[in-house]
């Protein structure tokens, strides 16, 4: 997909090169996995521990990082494709769900190299779309759907109730620690926009002095869509990508505000009845008519292009064509306990400095779509493919 010339470049300064990541998937699902949970031996503990763990896109992380070297790409991927044969021997010949052991109990290593993977797919992917289009091998069947209409605004009343966030071990195949354990909370009525903020709403905001997103260039009067592999006239129905801080400012300039962890919950999957679904469209599993997620397009579609998967309430896209930023600071949930195959996931990151976003992208994983997933990023990070919507009291 891209160019070799790009092999060594860091398309976002707050992340590692793109080399980091061909040696960094194989290394984790190596490490967690056949090094720690079965104690196998080491293939190259120099390349093992280069490639263990990423950094949190921040300035002072990114400043820690400037690493002037890095191995040959045939060593990386000597390395990568050793550690992926003995991960697949793993899984095709050891019995790896064994109850009681810390790191495979419930086979939890093996979900975590899983869903690791996933994450990181789409974490590749927005740093792809950060790099020159010419270094982006354009596929022949790229047409980004451009046409619709931009929605008028709408508001949907939802009213008072209780949400669930996170659950027990005992209610998910496998889920991270900061999606448990459940709580129960009260949330008062709101009301919340139908559609996502879409372009056309925040060019409104930048013509009155707001920031531009990052995914958009301007070129003379005229405003682009940067997308993933061409220059696009601003898609006015699309729905806009920006920052929590961003966001956040935007809701405040409209006189709204952003949802908590708690309202988004309660809005995509509470019901008229009292019920709770699995899904907004309810407990059928993810399927294209859904929304736009599992890799099934390279940008965003038109906002509320997918009815079948409107919640019980009518709120369009809670899952799909873009994470929806909250007000919710990351924490962890009362009974909170680190994992024991990767202790660091969630606990380094309960520093009051990072917001929860729910729902998901073009290019989250299905395996991921689930309603106690909870991902999150620092208020000024502009390159997720994160959009939002506003409620009011």
């Amino acid at each position: 997909m891209i160019a070799d010339e790009a092999y060594y470049s860091r398309p976002i300064d707050l992340r590692h090169p793109i080399v980091f990541y061909e040696g960094h998937l194989p290394a984790f699902s190596f490490n967690t996995l056949v090094k720690r949970a079965l104690r196998g031996p080491s293939i190259d503990p120099e390349l093992e521990a280069l490639f263990a763990r990423g950094i949190d896109p921040s300035d002072e992380d990114a400043g820690r990082s400037g690493r002037q070297e890095w191995p040959s790409r045939a060593a990386v991927r000597q390395f990568a494709e050793e550690a992926d044969r003995r991960v697949r021997e793993a899984l095709s010949r050891t019995d790896l769900d064994r109850p009681g052991d810390p790191l495979l109990h419930r086979a939890e290593a093996v979900f975590a190299i899983l869903e690791h993977e996933a994450m990181h797919q789409e974490t590749l992917l927005y740093m792809f779309h950060r790099l020159p289009l010419n270094q982006k091998l354009r596929p022949t069947s790229y047409a980004p759907r451009v046409k619709g209409d931009v929605p008028s605004e709408a508001w949907i009343q939802i009213p008072a109730g209780v949400a669930t966030l996170g659950a027990d071990e005992q209610a998910l195949r496998f889920g991270w620690d900061n999606e448990r354990p459940h709580r129960h909370e009260g949330v008062a009525g709101f009301s919340m926009q139908q559609h996502n903020v879409t372009n056309a709403d925040y060019l409104e905001f930048v013509k009155s002095g707001g920031q531009p997103p990052a995914f958009w260039e301007k070129s003379g009067d005229d405003w682009y869509w940067r997308g993933m592999f061409d220059l696009i006239p601003l898609p006015m129905s699309w729905p806009v990508y920006v920052s929590q801080a961003d966001a956040t400012a935007y809701a405040r300039w409209r006189g709204y505000r952003l949802p908590s962890e708690a309202e988004f919950q309660r809005a995509a999957y509470g019901t008229p009845g009292g019920a709770e679904y699995f899904h907004p469209w309810g407990n059928a599993s993810p399927s294209p008519a859904h929304g736009v997620f599992d890799f099934s397009s390279w940008d965003p579609e038109p906002a509320g292009s997918h009815p079948a998967g409107r919640s019980a309430w009518g709120v369009e896209d809670l899952i799909g064509n873009g994470w929806e930023w909250t007000r919710s600071v990351f924490a962890p949930f009362p009974g909170f306990r680190p994992m024991p195959s990767y202790p660091e996931y969630s606990a380094d990151f309960f520093d009051g400095e990072h917001f929860v976003m729910k729902g998901a992208s073009p290019a989250t994983a299905r395996e991921l779509i689930r309603p106690t997933f909870r991902n999150w990023f620092r208020s000024r990070y502009p390159y997720m493919y994160a959009t939002f919507r506003c409620v009011r009291s």
